[in-house]
Formats: C-alpha cells, structure tokens, sequence
C-alpha cells in the first residue's frame, strides 16, 4: 500500500443530507480512531463520521504518528463515550471494530439503523520495542483503510 495520502472521494458540499456513521471501540484510543480519521478523508462530505468506546482513554500516541506518517490530519481526535451519543443521536451505521464492544452492542446500540461488526486486532496490546508496536499499528491502519475502501466500492455502491 502507498505511503501517499489518500486522494478523498467527495468534493466538499456534495452530499448536503449527510448520513451518519459512528465507530465504536472499547477504549476509543486506536481502531475507532483511525477509522474515523480515514473514512472522513475518503469519502470526503459523503457521511458525517465519528467515534466513541464503551470505556474511552486517551488516544493513543502511535495512533497519531502511524495516521500523520500518511498525511492524516490528527489534530481534532480526542478521544469520546459512547454515553454521550446514546439517546442523543442517530446513525445510519454503527460500526464495531473490537471484538469486546460487538459483545455489549447490539443490546446498547439500538438507535443505529445498520449495525456492522468488523474486529481488528488491537494494536496498543502489543508490548515489546518500539519498532514492533509501530508495525502492529501500521498493519491495523492499513487494514481498516482496506476495509472502508472495499465497503466504499462494493457496499454501498
């Protein structure tokens, strides 16, 4: 996969009645994150995105540096509950990019019109050197770009 940034699908203003898509996660600190950031620059105006975590924690540093390294902008995420969203708000989609929310979710979730389950590993549980717990981040981010390219293209469609 390229190094480049990804090139956005939508112009600005072109998608006026904006669907809205959240990512949900545990923490909040890598997964959800990343794919909120990625998906808000390829489908450009095309969803209103977000993120939250059952039990959000900072996000998580490698989880700027690997979506910076690709020229993301990094500099609004911050980590959100999923409590300030429940009752509040409604999506188009919900998003589960953890194995642990996907448990709790769909009973606490009910005001998504499609829930979506994709797990991806959690890079921040990577322990030794740097240099490995920065592949495992990178290897994630790619992962879930491939995942919203894919859904962007077939899905969708």
């Amino acid at each position: 996969m390229s190094e480049s940034k990804p090139q956005s699908r939508a112009t600005p203003d072109a998608h006026p009645n904006r669907e809205r898509v959240l990512f949900l996660c545990t923490e909040n600190s890598s997964r959800s994150q990343m794919a909120e950031v990625i998906l808000k620059e390829l489908a450009g105006n095309r969803f209103e995105v977000r993120s939250a975590g059952l039990a959000p924690k900072d996000v998580h540093p490698l989880t700027h540096e690997v979506l910076r390294e690709r020229g993301f902008d990094t500099t609004e995420l911050r980590s959100k509950a999923l409590a300030d969203f429940m009752g509040n708000e409604s999506f188009r989609f919900a998003i589960i990019v953890c194995d642990r929310a996907a448990e709790v979710c769909p009973r606490i979730f009910p005001f998504a019109l499609q829930t979506l389950v994709w797990p991806f590993e959690d890079p921040a549980l990577v322990e030794g050197p740097h240099r490995a717990q920065l592949m495992k981040f990178r290897q994630v981010r790619d992962q879930i770009e491939a995942r919203l390219r894919e859904w962007l293209d077939n899905d969708l469609a």
